[in-house]
């Protein structure tokens, strides 16, 4: 018999988890699971490339969110009575589960935000088709009532997911570390189950790949909590249990509860989930009368090669180059997209907002022709096929320059045009590269600044391309020497090269904005501004990164 995990977390539960996806879809490969879930805290920023990784390897991806239920309303903000929320996991058994977790993840962070990223039970019920449900792990609102011996509580709020999810599509979860009481709360909870005939699913709170990831899992939550590792009243981890154990392991821990393993395997066959790019999803852009998209572009052109070099725009030289580039365009699908950059250039030229094309689109001439580009690629010998050729498996990238007092007034007019819920700009992430890395690990082990300075100054910066620990090391004969000079060198030096690439924090793309034919929560789960200025007015970002909305055939243009 096998098992399937079905509560992990990864990197993306930031400074919480410490599983870069493809080790860990490496290691339930090895383990010989079938399928794994991801079910990070609160976001999803991790969902497609966690799926990616996943059906690379041959492993089914289980797509799901561990979400925090605010006490009351996900809208009441009182930090005597909301400041505590409850953790609830959801599994997408379909797509239509997948939309709805989206919708959660980005209404816990634009609406119910508050320490934590919340909804309520009304907002879960609105949106439960689709989804299964288990009881969470300790801090679920289940569980916390058995454990604060409530069991009017327990059955109460039993009945209600009952209601909700129905027998099929809720389940209580049983997990197993060092925590007081834990074994008799679980004992609880199979009488609970028993008593109201409710199927049961074993799991483990996976924060890190490998046992011995524990210590590095501890120094992430320090580095979180703003602690030193010596401070015995910090937050951590109770044991070393929060690893990806395997199946043999899980078995041995629950193999006596009934359906407890088996419920694993079962709810991973539900699961069926696929986010393979369906196409692209361009903003619809409304042509005049008797004009399809492709006519209209063609139009537009024929006007500015006619304004532009007069009488020679006939010319066969300049047809042929024309008809070369619509017909690319066309049997590529982009002709909505050259129409909206252009609709762009023409809104800053009446609004007087100097703007510039950068980059390959130079070499086009139906950019030229729409005034998105200022250069002549024929004078200047430049090739349409840098920017835009056959083949082409993503869309064309034009990066517009305005002038940066007013590129708020751009952003505005394409919130007004194409509507503020088919607008919003693209997050990006901060990981731990080498000299954070150190700082970050020497401030928790309390290793005086200096010489964690005298260490970090070691690791070149280079623009443009990071050096890890391990080049650094292998380059630099004062930096070798100081690794072989103390132990606590040697243990700031390996432990920081073992955090690396652990995302760090989550920021704003400085120029990137998305726009869409459908509200922008049908495609990725939106997020709340990490530095939002208050002229901005496209005031909601991703949770899916450049290169996943690019994947996904989303519409990215560069405001920069």
């Amino acid at each position: 018999m096998s098992f399937v995990h079905l509560h992990v977390h990864s990197t993306y539960s930031i400074l919480d988890g410490f599983s870069q996806i493809k080790p860990l879809v490496a290691r339930v490969k090895e383990l010989g699971m079938p399928a794994v879930a991801l079910t990070d805290h609160g976001t999803m920023f991790g969902t497609v490339e966690f799926f990616r990784a996943a059906k690379e390897a041959g492993i089914k991806p289980i797509i799901g969110l561990e979400t925090y239920l605010a006490p009351r309303k996900m809208t009441s903000r009182d930090p005597r009575r909301d400041k505590r929320a409850s953790h609830l996991l959801l599994l997408a058994e379909n797509m239509t589960g997948y939309k709805n977790l989206l919708k959660i993840a980005s209404a816990s962070q634009l609406e119910g935000f508050y320490y934590r990223p919340r909804i309520d039970l009304d907002y879960l019920k609105s949106h439960s088709d689709g989804l299964i449900a288990t009881s969470g792990c300790l801090s679920g609102q289940i569980p916390r009532a058995l454990y604060n011996n409530d069991l009017e509580r327990a059955e109460k709020y039993l009945r209600w997911y009952l209601e909700v999810f129905g027998r099929e599509q809720f389940f209580i979860e049983l997990q197993s570390h060092d925590i007081n009481g834990l074994a008799q709360l679980n004992q609880r909870l199979v009488d609970l189950g028993n008593q109201h005939d409710v199927q049961f699913v074993a799991t483990n709170d996976v924060h890190y790949i490998n046992k011995e990831d524990a210590r590095l899992q501890d120094i992430l939550l320090a580095i979180q909590t703003g602690s030193l590792l010596a401070d015995p009243d910090r937050m951590r981890m109770d044991d070393d249990s929060y690893y990806l154990r395997s199946p043999q392991e899980m078995i041995d821990l629950f193999g006596h509860v009934p359906g407890a393993i088996e419920n694993t395997l079962q709810i991973a066959d539900r699961c069926n989930v696929d986010l393979t790019p369906t196409g692209y999803h361009l903003p619809l852009f409304t042509v005049p009368h008797d004009f399809t998209t492709q006519s209209y572009l063609q139009y537009l052109c024929e006007g500015g090669l006619k304004r532009i070099y007069g009488e020679r725009a006939t010319s066969p030289e300049i047809q042929e180059r024309l008809d070369y580039e619509l017909e690319v365009i066309h049997d590529m699908g982009f002709d909505a997209y050259f129409l909206i950059v252009w609709d762009l250039c023409q809104h800053a030229k009446e609004r007087g907002i100097w703007y510039n094309a950068r980059g390959s689109a130079a070499g086009s001439l139906v950019a030229y022709a729409l005034d998105i580009n200022l250069i002549d690629p024929l004078e200047h010998n430049l090739m349409f096929e840098r920017f835009l050729q056959k083949g082409r498996v993503n869309m064309p990238d034009i990066d517009l320059d305005f002038q940066d007092d007013r590129r708020a007034e751009m952003m505005q007019y394409c919130a007004e045009k194409y509507g503020e819920d088919k607008v919003a700009q693209i997050i990006t992430f901060g990981t731990l590269g080498a000299r954070a890395a150190i700082r970050d690990v020497g401030r928790v082990m309390d290793i005086p600044i200096s010489e964690v300075d005298r260490v970090a100054k070691l690791i070149p910066a280079i623009p443009g391309r990071p050096v890890t620990i391990a080049e650094a090391l292998a380059e630099s004969s004062e930096l070798q020497g100081l690794y072989q000079s103390a132990s606590f060198y040697r243990e700031l030096i390996d432990t920081a090269s073992k955090m690396e690439g652990t995302v760090r924090n989550a920021g704003t793309h400085a120029a990137g904005v998305i726009i869409t034919d459908k509200p922008i929560v049908e495609y990725t789960p939106l997020h709340r501004p990490t530095n939002q200025s208050d002229d901005n007015p496209v005031n909601t970002v991703t949770q899916y990164e450049m290169s996943i909305v690019d994947y996904l055939g989303l519409l990215k243009v560069d405001f920069l």
